[in-house]
């Protein structure tokens, strides 16, 4: 019998598939895919809200959280922390299974709270969800600081939010200073959101009528991913890289081939790249075409300040055009979920 998509893909390539944002059903069905790690978000809490399978159970946790609590925000830090716990389990096996190098599941606080304090404080409450709980912190100056303290406290790290390959080479090159002070560093990786670029410098092209082709467009992520992929691997071999923000088949497809991790969604990427079974092709090490690459450093002025080593500096990362449209959906979520749970309050 043909092995499946993902199973293919492992046996061929060093390419790993992780889910995104999955109830405890679908994480079982993504590990008998084939997946090795998990990746939620701050919307993850308003996703189970409002997901079919798990709603029910969802509002019985926030209602239990919101009675232990006086704050919304708390309640839901408190209900994130217990859906994503649970998820953990179904990961844990394989986490033991392989020696602790497989089954994370990362976690993220707050977006509303991103000091340097609330960071490490909301980290460290989370990471007690389970053994293969992963902290997700953003890459933004709090995050970089907040990174070294959660290593100390023996966090497993998932640096978050990295568009610009100098945000990428902060991780790497931090890694590298505590690995080598240390001879039991907690695994890092961190997750460049190659999607969301490309849906970030689609808009602009189109709010700013910059006469810019769409293929250029739909190869900008990838362009970058490649060159922070190829630097870091120099700069620190040990720190892991996770493709996410996928908005397309491509961006799993056109990773294939690299030693990386690639979240997606289950429902409309997971599962179509199931149904369809593409080949399974090595175009991660396709070459860069130089004129596209020409389009889109003179034309995009957003792709070429996450391009160039030194086109954005940490003061700029949390104000960053992707990293702002990235972090809008996560607020946005939590704001509604904050909502419901205050209407839930004022009822008890």
């Amino acid at each position: 019998m043909k092995a499946g998509y993902f199973h293919r893909v492992a046996a061929q390539t060093p390419t790993r598939f992780w889910i995104n944002n999955v109830t405890r059903k679908e994480a079982a069905m993504a590990i008998e895919a084939g997946a090795v790690g998990c990746t939620q978000n701050p919307s993850y809490v308003w996703k189970m809200l409002n997901h079919p399978d798990e709603c029910e159970h969802a509002l019985a946790v926030l209602d239990r959280h919101i009675a232990q609590t006086v704050s919304d925000d708390e309640a839901l830090i408190r209900t994130q922390r217990e859906l994503v716990s649970e998820v953990a389990k179904v990961f844990l096996p394989l986490y033991e299974a392989s020696g602790r190098q497989a089954g994370f599941v990362s976690i993220q606080g707050n977006p509303f709270e991103e000091s340097y304090e609330k960071i490490v404080e909301q980290g460290l409450f989370n990471r007690e969800g389970g053994d293969n709980i992963m902290v997700k912190v953003p890459v933004i100056e709090a995050g970089l600081k907040a990174i070294r303290t959660l290593l100390d406290n023996g966090a497993p790290i998932n640096a978050t939010e990295v568009f610009a390959v100098r945000q990428a080479m902060d991780v790497a090159e931090l890694y590298r200073e505590y690995a080598s002070a240390s001879k039991t560093a907690p695994a890092v990786y961190f997750s460049h959101i190659t999607g969301i670029y490309d849906e970030y410098l689609t808009r602009q092209a189109a709010r700013e009528n910059i006469d810019i082709s769409p293929d250029a467009l739909w190869q900008a992520g990838i362009i970058i991913a490649k060159k922070v992929y190829h630097m870091t691997k120099c700069a620190c071999p040990a720190v892991g890289f996770i493709g996410g923000g996928a908005r397309g088949l491509q961006h799993f497809t056109e990773m294939v081939g690299a030693n990386a991790c690639i979240t997606i969604n289950w429902k409309g990427t997971a599962d179509k790249l199931l149904e369809t079974d593409p080949p399974v092709v090595d175009r991660f090490r396709a070459p860069v075409s130089e004129a596209v690459l020409d389009e889109l450093l003179t034309k995009m002025n957003d792709f070429r300040r996450g391009y160039m080593l030194d086109g954005i500096t940490p003061p700029e990362y949390e104000g960053f055009g992707p990293v702002e449209l990235f972090r809008d959906s996560f607020t946005d979520a939590w704001q509604k979920a904050r909502a419901l749970a205050g209407e839930r309050r004022a009822k008890l």
